[in-house]
């Protein structure tokens, strides 16, 4: 009997403790093949998840940000259509802490934005990241065979995304720091765990953008009329 008392009590306490990001390992994507078959095998219209949980759950962003399991919410709202910029649909997805120094305090916004072919979402994504830009420090990177642009603020670091037919936008606030990780490093480890999700969605394999080695992306110049508002509306 008191082997017993003791198994479950191991079990409860290994449950009630902090996630291990270390223990979720990071998936890998850019190969437009699995998303191809898919699309051929299904038959059904591609479109982006109704539920920001299957994209990346509570439990995981709590696990990746070495947050109690448990002290996350997560809220997902669907955006209409935009015909003027040719984008077909919107998911946003809110993180928000449940528990001590977080509670109420927003962690993460992630929104994604679908669009009639990867020329539109690519002409939109430089219209927001011209825009995010002004006046801010930033950098470009490469995620697989996806283009980024890393913004920091004081108040904010936001990265965003093209991947194929979609935009991506993940914006962490300055209020909501992680001890020993830099705010870039936590975004592109959430966009690198993001993307394999959204690409299998797409009605074809998003295109392989990778540069030579050696060459890394660089924004044309391109500035949007009115870029605040601009970003503001379609980040």
């Amino acid at each position: 009997m008191r082997g017993v008392v003791l198994g479950v009590l191991v079990l409860v306490l290994a449950g009630c403790g902090t996630a291990d990001p270390d223990s979720l390992p990071v998936p890998t994507f850019g190969d437009s093949t699995g998303a191809t078959e898919s699309a051929a095998g299904g038959g059904a219209e591609k479109r982006l998840p109704d539920d920001c949980a299957k994209l990346l759950t509570a439990e995981d962003f709590a696990a990746l940000d070495a947050r109690p399991l448990g002290s996350v919410s997560l809220r997902t709202v669907r955006g209409v259509a935009q015909p003027s910029v040719n984008r077909t649909e919107r998911v946003a997805c809110g993180y928000t802490g449940t528990a001590g120094e977080a509670k109420g305090g927003k962690l993460l916004d992630l929104n994604v934005g679908r669009y009639t072919d990867a020329a539109a979402a690519s002409k939109q994504w430089q219209l927001n990241t011209a825009a995010e830009r002004d006046g801010s420090p930033s950098r470009d990177i490469m995620l697989g065979s996806a283009s980024a642009v890393l913004v920091e603020r004081s108040s904010e670091t936001v990265l965003a995304v093209v991947y194929g037919v979609d935009t991506l936008t993940f914006i962490l606030p300055a209020s909501q720091p992680v001890a020993g990780r830099s705010p870039g490093d936590r975004l592109v480890d959430l966009a690198l765990r993001v993307l394999p999700k959204v690409g299998a969605t797409q009605p074809a394999g998003p295109p392989t953008t990778t540069p030579p080695a050696g060459v890394t992306p660089a924004s044309d110049g391109t500035r949007a009329p009115d870029p605040s508002a601009v970003a503001a509306q379609n980040r």
